[in-house]
């Protein structure tokens, strides 16, 4: 009887999904793309996180505005609007962005293209920090509203140290590391930076302020150091950015609409926003080309197994069974003439780094491999674009370098104690136990580990030297777990040159003979699930409950938290940064 029931109510639920699912392909296959008029502006809300891609086409989180845009979104749509009679403008709505400087100088070359066709470009702060003025400085009018704040005020950087926290919670990190500059052990074992640390936040923030300024001021008729010292009477409420001249107008929303309109000489604003408009022009892209140009992305902490979405951490874990399939996907298919691989990753598992770098140095013995590094592509993010004689391309601002390796693990027994928890272990071999959980490293453990680290680290450094041309010295000079910006690792010489997608896709346009003027179709790698796929993955269910927003963006704060509560030998970025 309960086997009858239980068939029964799965009926049920399989014909209920069918259902959905049949309605849900109805409506979206059934609506016709939106109708774009003549003289329309168009207009691209920015906040919060600009995805590089999407795992799905379908969510019930966005039915009904749409996923956000991703940022090749961004920038295909923006380029076909610069070319598009029926667009006059292009209004951009700042409402408080959350990306690093990477992807927000992306963002703002794809506003220069734009303006290049001649077509005005205006700006509205309804929230903007220093990123999003970033941005916003490239438009030829910035307004926000009387009411309000311009939270633009320099740059900083600020490090959390969690030693006494963990000792109050019985808790021992047991780390090791090679290379000085490896500083990921030293929020959990320091309480302060070591020099060798802030060195090199005083030379990245020396380094993002001066490109800042540099960018900002010219684009707002200012002299670097007038705007220096506008920055030190930052924030700014509403009049005070007006007689700084950050901004044009101080006006509400509606009354931006009209002075478009009236710039414009319109009898009627008409306002098309991003999603319309991108949807009305997606199956233009590549024309009827069968050529392919793969972008795959290597996005999330480098982790063996299967890529995900942790629910509760809020982090992209980038799984090598996951992107070694991937990569044999697009080596086989016979449409991809070329590949960008597309990293934004602070590296993790060092044995799955290894993996994934086999898997790439296969693909470019048979297909063109170029690099393009997001926000951040350090240490196993790093590590994965070292095949040998693959352009490697980077932001100014993008984190890379972080040559080097840890081991990690933790220490729980004071925890344990504290709430009651008692183990008892019996072990064969004189290291059975070395990653336990109950116990602290023993000297002999701990010279165990630091020979096998060395090994690690000697191979990292080996195959850079062999990707870059250079001496093993030479590389290890400049390694050592040291972060470095895309522009200082073009200097060092572990990057061939600064640049995003645009040199990426020129890059692999010549790498595969394609003429520039000829059709290309831009594929993403992993392809989106579809709807039906998405309805029945179990992950779709639960991936849009995690914790609460607030108290994930606290755990985020602890530097790569998923690898090093995985533990072992990590190839990781040594710190979390954010530059605001």
């Amino acid at each position: 009887m309960a086997k009858f029931l239980l068939g029964i109510l799965s009926g049920v639920v399989l014909t209920v999904l069918t259902v959905l699912a049949m309605i849900l392909v109805a409506v979206t296959f059934g609506t016709p793309a939106p109708s774009v008029e003549e003289d329309s502006v168009l207009t691209i809300r920015l906040q919060g996180e600009v995805p590089e891609y999407s795992r799905t086409d379908f969510s019930f989180k966005f039915m009904r505005s749409g996923p956000p845009p991703t940022l090749l979104d961004l920038r295909d749509t923006l380029q076909h609007a610069a070319g598009d009679d029926r667009i006059r403008a292009l209004l951009l709505d700042f409402r408080g962005l959350a990306i690093g400087w990477g992807k927000a100088q992306e963002i703002r070359w794809a506003v220069e293209t734009f303006k290049k066709s001649g077509k005005p470009v205006f700006a509205f702060l309804s929230a903007a920090a220093t990123s999003d003025y970033y941005i916003a400085s490239a438009a030829d009018r910035i307004f926000m509203p009387p009411e309000g704040m311009l939270d633009v005020k320099g740059l900083r950087v600020q490090a959390t140290f969690y030693t006494d926290t963990l000792k109050k919670l019985g808790i021992e990190a047991e780390l090791e590391r090679i290379g000085k500059y490896k500083s990921a052990v030293e929020s959990m074992t320091r309480t302060s930076m070591s020099d060798e640390y802030r060195e090199v936040m005083n030379s990245i923030l020396d380094d993002v302020y001066t490109r800042f300024v540099e960018t900002v001021a010219p684009a707002r008729g200012k002299t670097p150091e007038a705007l220096l010292e506008i920055l030190d009477q930052g924030p700014f409420i509403p009049p005070n950015a007006l007689k700084a001249g950050l901004v044009d107008a101080l006006l509400y929303a509606d009354q931006v609409d009209d002075h478009i309109q009236e710039k414009l000489e319109l009898e009627e604003l008409i306002k098309v926003k991003f999603s319309q408009y991108s949807k009305s022009t997606r199956d233009l892209a590549g024309g009827d080309s069968e050529d392919e140009i793969a972008i795959v992305y290597a996005e999330g902490q480098i982790m063996r197994g299967s890529s995900e979405d942790d629910p509760f951490f809020g982090a992209t874990v980038l799984g090598s069974d996951s992107f070694a399939k991937t990569i044999r996907e697009v080596r086989d298919k016979e449409a991809v003439k070329a590949v960008i691989l597309r990293i934004n990753s602070p590296g993790g598992d060092a044995v799955a780094s290894d993996l994934m770098w086999r898997e790439v140095r296969l693909l470019r013995e048979k297909k063109p491999v170029i690099v393009s590094m997001s926000d951040v592509a350090a240490s196993g993010g790093y590590y994965i674009a070292m095949a040998d004689d693959t352009p490697v391309l980077a932001y100014a601002g993008t984190y890379t370098g972080s040559i080097g390796v840890f081991f990690g693990k933790i220490n729980l027994r004071g925890f344990y104690d504290k709430i009651g928890i008692k183990k008892e272990t019996l072990t064969r071999g004189r290291y059975a136990d070395i990653n336990s959980d109950y116990r602290s490293l023993t000297e002999d453990e701990r010279r165990k580990l630091r020979s096998d680290i060395e090994v690690f680290y000697k191979n990292f450094v080996e195959k850079v030297a062999q990707a870059r041309n250079r001496d093993w010295d030479q590389i290890h000079e400049v390694a050592q777990g040291r972060v470095w910006l895309g522009s200082q690792a073009l200097e060092q010489g572990l990057v061939d040159e600064l640049g995003g997608l645009d040199r990426a896709i020129e890059l692999a346009r010549d790498a595969a003979d394609i003429d520039e003027t000829a059709d290309i179709r831009l594929v993403p790698y992993p392809a989106p699930k579809n709807i039906f796929e998405s309805l029945i993955d179990p992950e779709t269910w639960t991936r849009e409950t995690p914790l609460p927003a607030a108290l994930r963006s606290k755990l985020a704060e602890i530097p790569n938290l998923v690898s090093l509560l995985q533990g072992g030998m990590l190839r990781i970025a040594p710190y979390s940064i954010t530059v605001e």
